[in-house]
């Protein structure tokens, strides 16, 4: 991935998702409540995409600022174009 995403920052927020889904997890096995879990799988899908959102925006800023810049807009633009394409099919 490149410099344009502070690293560290999404890093931490996909740890603290990962340690959401070990939860989810443990519910199960625990054989908790199915309402809890789908609520835990809810929180854990809106931090996944607020996490998304955040590359894409960094990504805009940066990256397609500097592709501009350098002449290759047009490429950078189909290729982010694919990526939008792909990340709002998460559902």
């Amino acid at each position: 991935m490149k410099k344009c995403i502070e690293s560290v920052k999404v890093v931490k927020r996909l740890k603290r998702i990962q340690g959401q889904i070990g939860g989810i997890i443990r519910m199960i096995e625990d054989e908790k409540n199915c309402e809890d879990v789908l609520i835990q799988i809810g929180a854990a899908k809106a931090g996944l995409h607020k996490t998304g959102q955040s590359i894409l925006e960094a990504h805009m800023r940066h990256c397609m600022m500097d592709a501009i810049k350098a002449g290759r807009g047009e490429a950078a633009l189909k290729n982010l174009t694919g990526a939008i394409e792909q990340f709002s099919r998460i559902v």
